[in-house]
């Protein structure tokens, strides 16, 4: 796995938040595609990405079995982890109508990275 930094344990092992509205990629709108920090799972593409006005990153499609869906601890969210090595991204909200596809994944920003188009993807890190 990728070396994380402790801000990004926090959030990617340990199931924090960043705070909202001052993170990487909120409004941040390259061509490209969004991989998991620590393994470099390939997870959103950037056709995914829209403005939601949340504070945080946001996609209303992830890559076929790149994401898994889980009851949050608090029994009210919907949490969504990388297939590939379980690290924490943020969690889905379904039915704000916010596009077409009727969902909104709000991710941390430090549980992600952008590779601009064009650039190759680097190996996914398989434990």
């Amino acid at each position: 796995m990728n070396k994380l930094t402790p801000q990004e344990e926090r959030v990617i092992l340990r199931k924090g938040t960043e705070a909202p509205f001052v993170n990487e990629y909120d409004e941040f709108f390259a061509d490209g595609t969004f991989i998991c920090r620590r393994c470099n799972a390939p997870l959103f593409s950037s056709e995914s990405k829209f403005n939601s006005g949340c504070g945080w990153p946001a996609f209303d499609e992830n890559f076929p079995n790149a994401v898994r869906r889980e009851t949050d601890a608090d029994g009210r969210r919907t949490e969504i982890i990388c297939e590939n090595c379980g690290g924490h991204l943020g969690h889905v909200f379904i039915g704000e109508r916010l596009t077409d596809k009727n969902t909104r994944h709000c991710v941390n920003s430090v549980s992600i990275r952008f590779i601009p188009k064009g650039q190759e993807l680097p190996p996914t890190i398989h434990e």
